[in-house]
């Protein structure tokens, strides 16, 4: 690594980086503090453990910074394998937490490898695209890009952890920019528009809503493309109706009652505050009290009363909307949109393919995770149980997340270095 990378590193990227890990210190010690709690380097306590892991991440980037970034793409395949053999060993040495076998404990330390498969996965489809001469247009191509996606969200459903299952279809954010066609991402809108509607509407409703569209929809291009021939439209119009039919069997079958719960909580089909809704509730009532400038640090009664369960980690954002209000979830929203903005930014100048595409997969899990866990407190999706980068409470996100940006941080450097 050339000794000059000081002075070409991102020091704006790595600011926004620094105030999010120091606002998520801030909120995990009010969302934890009692009046017995012990200090900050208390490693019996959950402040004591996040700064240690803090600590250890920035150690991790540091050393990041000094690889040559050629390093990286040779060690794909290596660190990809590595995190299936770790999440294939929780079957046999995982610890179950909340019915999820999710977690190796290490001394009194858990460590959750299914953070540690995203950056290895990112790097994988970033070695693996960047090898690809032409675009992504044939189904080899795009079958084998997906195995490697598949792989890792099929151990993680299975153990059973949907949530962290679920961020990894934030990796094809990078497949869009390096060329797949834009009729998958409709197709996949679709179906999954056509889930919720069929789980919200009788069967019979659904059949007539899709029936309608179709019909409109040829009419449509009909009037642009007049040879355009009916058949095709019938035979989606079947499968669609088939694909409604099965999901009703999948929801009921496939889905444990807890997910299901939340997913009927979000469509309004159950209505319970103090059940399976308390979790949310409280959540928005935390937030809401907040205001515009919010209670101040360490005065939201909401947090204090521990009224809202999981506050430091899945509902973190509860602590920030109710102590510091509109203005610090707004400021919170605005640096994670800086962040996300200038990764993409910074990998749209990169002439390496191979960095390019893995700056635009760890936005795409950054985004993903953001979106899932803010919505999740304010009620608008459904509760997975995935933290916020950075604010949440978890070590293994925390170091995960760290070790992708300080990637990029090396790559961004070393753009104009010749492979």
């Amino acid at each position: 690594m050339n000794k000059n990378i000081i002075y070409r590193l991102d020091w704006t990227l790595m600011l926004i980086y620094l105030l999010l890990l120091i606002f998520g210190v801030v909120n995990v010690y009010s969302a934890t503090f009692t009046e017995t709690s012990g200090g900050l380097f208390d490693i019996t306590q959950a402040i004591g453990k996040q700064l240690l892991f803090i600590i250890f991440s920035l150690f991790i980037g540091i050393i990041i910074l000094t690889v040559d970034s050629k390093f990286f793409e040779q060690f794909a395949k290596l660190a990809y394998s590595l995190s299936i053999v770790l999440l294939l060993g929780l079957f046999v040495f995982g610890k179950t937490v909340s019915g999820a076998t999710s977690w190796y404990n290490l001394g009194g330390i858990s460590f959750q490898p299914s953070e540690l498969a995203k950056v290895t996965t990112a790097l994988i489809i970033a070695s693996l695209l960047s090898k690809f001469q032409s675009d992504l247009k044939t189904w080899r191509t795009i079958f084998k890009i997906g195995a490697y996606i598949l792989f890792p969200f099929i151990l993680i459903i299975l153990q059973p952890d949907p949530g962290s299952a679920l961020v990894f279809g934030a990796f094809f954010f990078p497949l869009f920019r390096e060329g797949l066609n834009y009729a998958y991402l409709i197709i996949f809108l679709t179906l999954f528009t056509l889930f919720f509607v069929t789980l919200s509407f009788p069967f019979v409703v659904v059949i007539g809503i899709i029936t309608m569209l179709f019909f409109l929809m040829f009419f449509i291009f009909k009037k642009i493309y007049p040879k355009v021939k009916i058949f095709p439209f019938l035979i989606l119009l079947i499968v669609s109706i088939g694909f409604s039919y099965s999901v009703n069997y999948i929801f009921e079958n496939v889905f444990e009652q807890r997910h299901r719960d939340r997913i009927n909580l979000v469509l309004g089909k159950e209505i319970d505050s103090q059940g399976v809704g308390y979790n949310i509730n409280q959540s928005k009532i935390a937030i809401g009290s907040g205001g515009l400038k919010g209670k101040g640090f360490l005065e939201g009664t909401q947090t204090k009363g521990d009224f809202v369960p999981e506050q430091h980690t899945d509902y973190i954002f509860s602590t920030i909307g109710e102590e510091w209000g509109f203005l610090g979830s707004f400021f919170l929203i605005f640096l994670f949109c800086l962040l996300i903005f200038r990764v993409i930014f910074q990998a749209e100048k990169q002439t390496n393919k191979f960095r390019r595409i893995f700056s635009y997969g760890i936005a795409g899990l950054i985004f993903t995770h953001f979106f899932i866990n803010i919505g999740m407190s304010l009620g608008i999706v459904p509760t997975i149980g995935i933290p916020l980068p950075f604010i949440s409470y978890g070590g293994s996100s925390v170091l995960a997340f760290s070790i992708m940006i300080f990637i990029h941080l090396n790559f961004d450097a070393n753009r104009l270095n010749d492979w």
